[in-house]
C-alpha cells in the first residue's frame, strides 16, 4: 500500500495522542517505515533526523545491533510471562543493574535505592510511587499523611494519579473533578517550598517533583542546589521524596540521573523513557530499603502493594534494556556526551539564540527548548517551526510555542549540527511569513 493509502486509512481509523484530530486530518502525515542511527525514513523513502528521540525515548540511536541481538536471543527463550506468582531472569538481572547504577549506589549506608518494582510506561512509574507513598504512611499509623506536593507546572503522566499531581493547565484542567488536591510550590522557589512544607508537612506523603529539568512544561531549568535543598527540607519535615526522571534519565542532563548532579538520593525514583533504550514499554519505580519494609506483613495483616500490570517487566524490554546499560558502558556514552553537549551549546548560541522571534534558549545537557516570543496563540509559531524543519529533514515536535530539540544521546555531530541549523532555517522561515516580510537568511 502506498502513502496516499496509508494516510487514507490513518484518518478513517487512527486516534492521535495529544492531537486534534480536525487539524491532522487536513495535514499529510509522514508514514515511519524504517530508522537508522539518528535517521527516521518514511513511506515515500524521504530520511529526518530524529530530533525528539521518538518522543525522548530512543537513547543510542534505531537499530542499534547490541540491543536488536539481545531482543532476538530472548525471543527464542520467551516472550511474556507473568510476575505475578513467577519470575524470571531478564528482570531479576535488570533489577540488580538498576540498583547498582542508581543514585546514592557508590554511597554507604541504609538511605540507597535497593528496590525495584517494574511497571510499563513513565504514568504508572510516577502512579505507583504516588500510590506506595500513600500506603507507606497508613500502614506506618499516620493516617493524616494523605496529601503531595508537586511543582507547578509539573507534568507526571496521564492516569488519574500522576494528572492530580500535574499543573499544566492545558494537559489538566478539564480533568481536576476527578483528581485529589496537591498544594503546588513554585519551581525552583526554595523558600516557598518550606513556606508550604512548614504549613502542611504534618499531612503531606511526599513532595514529587522532576529534578533540573521541567520537560513538558517547555524545559524549565531549575536553579543549582534546588533540588538539594528540597530533599534537605523533606527529611527536615519528615516527608518522602519522589523524583521523577522519565525524562531526565539515562543521560538527558549529562549524568546518568539528574539527582546526580546534585548528589541527591530520593526516596523513590521513577524512571522510563529511555530505560529500554527507546526500544519497548517499560518503567521502574525504585525505592529505598526502608520502603518497602513498610510492606512487610503477615498475610492477614493485608499490607501487600496492590497494584500490578499484565506486562510488568516484559522479557524482551527487560532484555532491551539490559543491552542499553551495556551499551552505556561499552560505547562509554556518558563520557563522549559531555564534548557533543558543548558543541550543541555553542551551535544553538550562533544559529538560533539571535533570531528575531526567539526569547529564549535552555539547555540542561541533551534537553533544549527553544522559546518562541511574540506570537499569536492562533499563529501555532511551534507548530510551522516543526512543519518548516520536517521540509528540511528533521522531525522536532513544539510544546506551545516552545520549540523542544532532544536528539538520541549517539547522535553524531555532523547530525546534530545539522539539526541545529535546521532548527534556525525553520524559525527564520516560520517567523518572516508571520511578519509577512521576507525571509532572512540564517547566520
Amino acid at each position: 500500500m502506498d502513502t496516499t493509502g496509508l494516510a487514507a486509512l490513518d484518518r478513517r481509523h487512527l486516534w492521535h495522542p495529544f492531537t486534534q484530530q480536525r487539524g491532522w486530518e487536513d495535514e499529510t502525515p509522514v508514514v515511519i517505515e524504517r530508522a537508522d542511527g539518528a535517521t527516521l525514513y518514511d513511506s515515500d523513502g524521504n530520511a529526518y533526523i530524529d530530533g525528539v528521540s521518538s518522543l525522548w525515548c530512543n537513547v543510542h540511536g534505531h537499530r542499534h545491533h547490541l540491543i536488536d541481538s539481545a531482543i532476538r536471543l530472548q525471543l527464542e527463550r520467551v516472550a511474556h510471562t507473568t510476575m505475578l506468582g513467577l519470575s524470571h531472569r531478564p528482570a531479576i538481572e535488570l533489577a540488580r543493574r538498576l540498583v547498582e547504577i542508581a543514585p546514592g549506589s557508590d554511597s554507604p549506608g541504609g538511605g540507597r535505592l535497593s528496590r525495584v518494582f517494574f511497571s510499563d510506561n513513565g504514568s504508572t512509574a510516577a502512579e505507583v510511587a504516588l500510590k506506595m507513598a500513600f500506603q507507606w504512611w497508613q500502614q506506618r499509623g499516620e493516617p493524616a499523611r494523605t496529601g503531595f506536593v508537586c511543582l507547578r507546572d509539573a507534568y507526571h503522566g496521564d492516569t488519574i494519579g500522576s494528572v492530580s499531581v500535574g499543573r499544566i493547565d492545558l494537559f489538566h484542567s478539564l480533568y481536576r473533578p476527578l483528581l485529589f488536591d496537591a498544594w503546588a510550590a513554585v519551581p525552583g522557589d526554595a523558600d516557598h517550598m518550606e513556606a508550604l512544607l512548614a504549613e502542611h508537612g504534618e499531612r503531606v506523603a511526599a513532595v514529587i517533583l522532576e529534578p533540573l529539568v521541567q520537560g513538558a512544561a517547555g524545559m524549565l531549568l531549575q536553579p543549582e542546589g534546588y533540588v538539594r535543598r528540597v530533599r534537605e527540607l523533606c527529611d527536615r519535615h519528615g516527608v518522602l521524596l519522589i523524583c521523577d526522571e522519565v525524562a531526565t534519565g539515562f543521560g538527558r542532563t549529562g549524568r546518568m540521573f539528574a539527582c546526580q548532579h546534585e548528589g541527591v538520593v530520593p526516596d523513590l525514583l521513577c524512571l522510563s523513557k529511555g530505560l529500554s533504550g527507546g526500544y519497548l514499554p517499560l518503567a521502574a519505580t525504585l525505592t529505598t530499603e526502608r520502603v518497602y519494609e513498610g510492606f512487610l506483613g503477615e498475610h492477614a495483616e493485608f499490607r501487600t502493594f496492590f497494584h500490578g500490570h499484565t506486562y510488568t517487566a516484559n522479557p524482551l524490554a527487560c532484555a532491551a534494556a539490559l543491552a542499553s546499560l551495556d551499551v552505556f558502558k561499552e560505547e562509554r556514552t556518558i563520557d563522549r556526551l559531555q564534548v557533543k553537549i558543548k558543541l550543541l551549546r555553542r551551535w544553538l548560541e550562533r544559529y538560533v539564540g539571535p533570531l528575531q522571534g526567539v526569547g529564549e534558549v535552555r539547555q540542561r545537557g541533551f534537553m533544549v527548548g527553544v522559546e518562541l516570543a511574540g506570537f499569536p496563540v492562533e499563529a501555532r509559531m511551534g507548530h510551522q517551526v516543526a512543519l518548516a524543519a520536517r521540509r528540511r529533514g528533521a522531525i522536532i515536535r513544539p510544546l506551545g510555542d516552545v520549540v523542544v530539540l532532544m536528539p538520541p544521546l549517539g547522535i553524531g555531530e555532523p547530525e546534530l549540527r545539522r539539526l541545529v541549523e535546521i532548527t534556525a532555517e525553520a524559525i527564520t522561515e516560520a517567523t518572516a511569513q508571520q511578519a509577512g516580510r521576507p525571509q532572512a537568511a540564517v547566520a
